[in-house]
């Protein structure tokens, strides 16, 4: 059995082993999941919160690993989000869809967003959050849904960079390309 890479990441006085992915011949990357891990989600979460706008209404991520850190920072700033998803759902109604080319997985992605759920965005103010920023796809096919939708985005979090993002991001920490 081959012994997976791990590479440390360290923030505050939380440090994690997390396993290095391969997601083209080449380049690896390391791979945050605040998936389970209340620790360093809460460590994260409270940084970020600092850095939301004043005038935000309501926080948006997409799944699926940026949804606790998204649960944690709306409870700390007293905000309702949303969660932008990359799969169809059957209870799906008018989907909004926009295609995004994901850096992470080496693949086109395709984000999802119920009409029930956009309509929300209407007219109100709006922070993106997510876990990772590579090259901005993802956050700026979310900005997109969400402009679609008649919302407008007044702040873009993410917990980390990884390389130099096209689209401007706040993060708090780098993650190399290994």
């Amino acid at each position: 059995m081959k012994t997976m890479e791990t590479y440390a990441v360290s923030f505050g006085n939380v440090t994690r082993h997390v396993p290095v992915h391969e997601p083209m011949p080449g380049v690896h990357i390391p791979l945050v999941s605040f998936l389970g891990d209340v620790e360093l989600t809460r460590v994260f979460a409270e940084q970020l919160a600092k850095h939301v706008p004043a005038e935000t209404q309501m926080l948006v991520t997409v799944e699926t690993s940026p949804i606790p850190l998204a649960h944690v920072i709306a409870s700390m700033v007293g905000l309702p989000y949303l969660v932008v998803r990359k799969h169809r759902r059957s209870y799906m109604e008018r989907p909004l869809i926009q295609e995004v080319e994901s850096f992470m997985l080496g693949k086109k992605d395709v984000l999802w967003l119920d009409s029930r759920v956009a309509e929300k965005m209407l007219n109100q103010k709006l922070t993106l959050i997510t876990d990772v920023v590579a090259s901005g796809g993802t956050m700026a096919a979310m900005e997109r849904l969400v402009r679609r939708a008649g919302g407008e985005v007044v702040g873009r979090l993410a917990a980390f960079r990884q390389g130099e993002p096209e689209t401007e991001v706040f993060a708090l920490a780098e993650l190399p390309v290994l």
